[in-house]
């Protein structure tokens, strides 16, 4: 059974900082690209950035660029979303998910290409 556990959300305010993390489990990590997602509220889903199965490739939304990181650790199945300067526009649920790939370096940058979820971690950006 697949399990995609995340962690870090919290309350900050603007210009800071967060570091969230989802540590999987009931897969083999290495053949996962991972996303990192959000959810504000009365909005759809959005796809925020990916890292590859190989952690040789990441993409991310333009909104992020510059300012949120995504890394891998093989070593502990856990997959982190550092987010700098931090925006009240970026408060939402940040939804960790995951789905098998045939090529290590693959990414996948649409919601609709996960098949597994994790719970979500709430981030809130004071102004």
């Amino acid at each position: 059974q697949v399990q995609l556990i995340e962690s870090g959300g919290g309350l900050v305010q603007a210009g800071g900082s967060l570091r969230l993390s989802c540590t999987a489990s009931g897969l083999t990590f290495s053949n996962n690209a991972m996303g990192w997602l959000r959810q504000a509220p009365g909005k759809e889903r959005e796809f925020v950035g990916t890292i590859s199965g190989s952690g040789t490739s990441t993409y991310y939304v333009d909104s992020v660029k510059g300012r949120f990181t995504i890394s891998r650790d093989i070593t502990k199945n856990t997959v982190y979303l550092q987010m700098n300067s931090l925006k009240p526009e970026d408060t939402a649920v940040y939804y960790c998910a995951a789905r098998q790939t045939l090529r290590i370096n693959a990414l996948l940058t649409t919601r609709n290409q996960y098949n597994y979820w994790g719970q979500g971690t709430q981030v809130t950006v004071s102004s």
